[in-house]
């Protein structure tokens, strides 16, 4: 199988790289700054990711993981802490960044019938609204109707699209304080980027296997 893994370079990404490699299928991971085996892709940025995906050269790609993401806004006060240009940088990498790669990859995928997983979260669930973390929720919550909706869009294509909570995960994101490892976190993303199929396209699924409340 051939994958494509977007923020590649530590925590979740890195590790469902490594899960992939280790069983044999061939995988490419990107980082904003590249380095490494990793290529070079901002994918806030519409000229990177077309010259990431022109260099790619894939013909057809199997799995696309939308992994790239941010929290800026973590800890951030109410009055004060959320800045015009934090609202414009987190959604610029947490959904259309998503769509702009998708957007890029998609010939490939759709040749190949394969598959898009994009990483959203829990927090983006209208259906849990503690408040707080306002700018990473609602570019969250704007991952998941966009891969709601492209799974309707994409249906025809062949192409399945699933929603996924990766879990709290033990990384510089999630902090130590969290419940799972990114192990933990791995495993469970693979097995549901194995099962993702057009009889459930547009699910939104924890790393465990919940059916989360959109």
């Amino acid at each position: 199988m051939r994958v494509v893994i977007t923020g590649a370079s530590r925590g979740i990404g890195e590790g469902l790289k490594s899960a992939f490699e280790a069983r044999g299928d061939e995988v490419i991971g990107t980082s904003r700054t590249g380095g490494g085996d990793l290529h070079q892709c901002d994918v806030t940025d519409p000229a990177s990711v077309a010259a990431f995906a022109g260099a790619a050269d894939l013909d057809r790609l199997d799995l696309l993981v939308c992994n790239a993401g941010v929290y800026l806004d973590k800890g951030a006060a109410l009055e004060g802490g959320y800045d015009a240009q934090m609202w414009r940088d987190s959604f610029a990498v947490n959904c259309i960044g998503v769509f702009l790669s998708i957007e890029a990859f998609l010939p490939a995928i759709s040749r190949a019938q394969g598959k898009i997983a994009i990483i959203s979260s829990a927090m983006g669930s209208d259906s849990r609204a503690p408040g707080g973390s306002l700018a990473y929720r609602a570019s969250k919550a704007a991952a998941l109707n966009l891969g709601r909706n492209l799974s309707v869009d994409l249906r025809t294509e062949g192409v399945a699209v699933g929603i996924y909570h990766p879990g709290w995960v033990r990384t510089e994101m999630g902090s130590e304080a969290a419940d799972i490892s990114v192990d933990q976190s791995v495993a469970g993303l693979v097995q549901r980027f194995d099962t993702l199929n057009m009889a459930n396209s547009g699910c939104f699924e924890a790393y465990d296997g919940q059916k989360l409340e959109f």
